[in-house]
């Protein structure tokens, strides 16, 4: 049997949800060679037969799906098993327990979780603000921030800035370069916020800047890829974070996903903390 496969994801909104699925599942496998095919806003029976056609003519397909309308689940379900398709739903046996546990019928609305309603505008406005606030830009408004993180260069603050907006944090970023980088402000109030200092191995940092000055096309600027330099840096930030008692985040080997989920942690015990 061929380790080929071909992926079917089939929604019935945009198949982020089935995405983000599909990529946990294959990261627990070694060795696995596959194609995607993404169908997404698949709402009609019509449909699901057009792509059902179309991977039984394939070898080893698969189908994983996101569809909460009942009976065309069942189509979809119905259908691969006639065709002999291995066949995967996400969300139908969460959907029954939960309707079970809270004793409510579900809506089976597709798309409702990008439903415009007060937690959507909320995320939509941490966005606005973050990007309004990366770099150290617009200090004077640091204390409405929800989260403020600290970290020398090349430390992933932005990235991760962004990915907790989307989770509707409020998030600024502050490129620690010296004592005279954290705003006065901040020194004077340090707990004004939910602050997190991130800080990577020197080594690992090297690396990333040297990629970051190629990518530039940049070589005049040695110190700022210098090992000594950087480790100047490096030991500067832990003793700074340590000062202002600011928790902080090893990042050398974590996603920013993985970073993120840290920091909401420690979000959620500064809220309880008052």
């Amino acid at each position: 049997m061929s380790n080929f496969f071909q992926i079917y994801l089939i929604s019935d909104s945009t198949g982020e949800t089935l995405d983000r699925i599909f990529t946990a599942i294959k990261a627990q496998f070694k060795n696995i060679d596959y194609k995607i095919h993404t169908y997404s806003f698949t709402r009609t029976e019509n449909q699901i037969f057009k792509i059902l056609s179309e991977a039984e003519k394939n070898s080893n397909s698969i189908i994983l799906y996101s569809i909460v309308d009942s009976n065309l689940a069942k189509f979809l379900a119905n259908t691969s098993e006639d065709k002999k398709i291995p066949c995967f739903g996400v969300l139908g046996d969460l959907i029954l327990s939960f309707s079970k546990l809270l004793n409510q019928k579900a809506s089976h609305q597709p798309s409702g979780q990008y439903a415009l309603n007060d937690e959507y505008y909320k995320r939509i406005a941490a966005i606005q603000f973050t990007m309004n606030h990366d770099d150290g830009n617009l200090v004077k408004e640091l204390n409405k921030s929800d989260i403020i993180l600290l970290g020398v260069s090349r430390t992933s603050k932005t990235p991760t800035a962004i990915y907790l907006a989307n989770k509707g944090f409020k998030t600024s970023n502050i490129p620690l370069i010296n004592a005279s980088s954290i705003p006065k402000a901040l020194k004077d109030n340090p707990q004004m916020a939910c602050v997190v200092g991130l800080n990577t191995e020197a080594e690992r940092l090297v690396d990333i800047r040297k990629n970051r000055m190629n990518s530039l096309k940049e070589t005049e600027n040695k110190s700022y890829t210098n090992l000594e330099n950087i480790k100047k840096e490096v030991n500067h930030a832990r003793e700074t974070f340590k000062k202002y008692k600011w928790p902080t985040i090893d990042v050398t080997r974590k996603s920013v996903e993985e970073t993120a989920a840290s920091i909401i942690k420690i979000y959620e015990i500064y809220k309880q903390n008052g």
